[in-house]
C-alpha cells in the first residue's frame, strides 16, 4: 500500500468539554476547528483507525501498568460526556499488528477486553458523533505512571513500525493520536499521600457513581480555578505545544531535535500530563517524517476552563 493512502490527526482532548462553560470567542473557533477536522476526515474516508490514546485509571491500573499495549477489543467507559459501549475494533488487524511487532523485536502488551475511557472515545465521539466508526485499531500508551511511560524515541519507533504494518495493508488508514498538549489535571501519582488515593489507582476495580461524580466535580472545579488564575496547577504553555506541533508538522531535523528534549523537561515545562503529546509523535511517525507533509489544519488555543493546550492538526501524504 502506498503512504499517499495515510492521514494523521493530532487532536487534544478534555474531559470537561461541554461541562466548564467558556466564552463564546472561545467556543466558536474551537467548534469550527472541529467542524474542519471532521470534514477533512470524513473527505479522507479511512478504512481503518488506528488510534493512539493514553487512560486515566479507568482502565489501566499501576497493578500492571504495560508503557504500550494494542487492543483487540475494547469498551468504553462511557466517563464524562463520552459514549459507552463496544468500539468497533478490527481484532484481525489488531493481532496482526502484534505479530508484526513482535517479530521485529517490539515486544507489546495484548488486551483482548480493552477498557477506555474519554481519551480513546472522545476522539471517535467528535468525529462520527458517536461509537458507529470505521474499523479501529486501539494503541494504549501510559501517559501518567512513571517510569513505565515511553520515551520519545521509543514513541518514534512505534509509529515507524505502524507504519511497516501499513505498508502491507491495504487499507487507507487515520492515525489519530489523541491527547496532550501542555496540561496537569488532578490526576493522582503513587506519590500522593493519601493511601486509598493510591489504593484507588493501584487496584482494578470500578468506579461507584458517587465516585465518578466527585471525580467530575474535582476536574470541573480545578479548570475553573485555573481559569480564575487562583489555582496552583501548573498553568498551559502555549509556547510549547506551538512547538511541539511545528515539530511534527515539519518533520525531518526538526522531528528529530523533538526526540532528543529531556524527558524530565516535558513534566517541568508542559505538566504531568503532557507525556500524552507523544500519541501525536506515534501517529505522526507511521507517515513519512523525512520530509514536509501538506498540512491542511492546524489549530491551536490554550483553554484553561478545559485544563487543555487543545490542538488539531491533519496531515496526509
Amino acid at each position: 500500500m502506498s503512504s499517499k493512502q495515510r492521514a494523521f490527526l493530532g487532536l487534544s482532548h478534555t474531559p470537561l468539554m461541554g461541562i466548564n462553560p467558556v466564552a463564546a470567542t472561545v467556543e466558536q473557533p474551537l467548534q469550527a476547528a472541529l467542524a474542519e477536522a471532521r470534514a477533512q476526515v470524513m473527505a479522507f474516508a479511512p478504512e481503518l483507525v488506528v488510534l493512539i490514546a493514553p487512560d486515566h485509571y479507568n482502565g489501566f491500573f499501576n497493578e500492571l501498568m504495560p508503557p504500550l499495549c494494542i487492543g483487540t477489543a475494547a469498551r468504553s467507559v462511557g466517563d464524562y460526556l463520552t459514549p459507552p459501549g463496544e468500539l468497533h475494533v478490527d481484532g484481525d488487524a489488531a493481532l496482526a499488528l502484534a505479530t508484526q511487532l513482535m517479530d521485529e523485536d517490539f515486544d507489546i502488551a495484548i488486551s483482548r477486553r480493552m477498557v477506555v475511557d474519554h481519551g480513546f472515545a472522545q476522539a471517535l465521539q467528535m468525529l462520527w458523533g458517536s461509537l458507529d466508526t470505521p474499523p479501529v485499531l486501539p494503541v494504549f500508551l501510559n501517559a501518567v505512571a512513571q517510569p513505565g511511560i515511553p520515551r520519545l524515541h521509543r514513541c518514534r519507533q512505534l509509529g515507524a513500525a505502524i507504519g511497516r504494518f501499513l505498508d502491507g495493508l491495504p487499507r487507507r488508514t487515520l492515525l489519530i493520536g489523541s491527547g496532550g498538549l501542555s496540561h496537569e489535571p488532578p490526576v493522582p501519582t503513587l506519590a500522593h499521600p493519601d493511601p486509598a488515593v493510591r489504593e484507588r489507582i493501584t487496584f482494578k476495580r470500578e468506579p461507584t457513581p458517587a465516585e465518578r461524580d466527585a471525580k467530575t466535580q474535582r476536574v470541573m472545579a480545578a479548570g475553573r480555578a485555573l481559569a480564575a488564575g487562583d489555582s496552583s496547577m501548573k498553568p498551559l504553555n502555549p509556547g510549547w505545544d506551538r512547538s511541539w506541533m511545528e515539530a511534527l508538522a515539519t518533520g525531518g531535523a526538526a522531528l528529530d531535535a523533538l526526540c532528543t528534549m529531556d524527558e524530565a523537561s516535558i513534566e517541568r515545562e508542559a505538566g504531568l500530563s503532557a507525556h500524552e503529546s507523544k500519541t501525536w509523535l506515534v501517529a505522526r511517525s507511521a507517515l513519512p517524517t523525512e520530509r514536509v507533509l501538506p498540512c491542511t489544519l492546524r489549530h491551536y488555543q490554550a483553554i484553561p476552563e478545559y485544563i487543555a493546550g487543545f490542538g488539531v492538526m491533519f496531515l496526509h501524504d
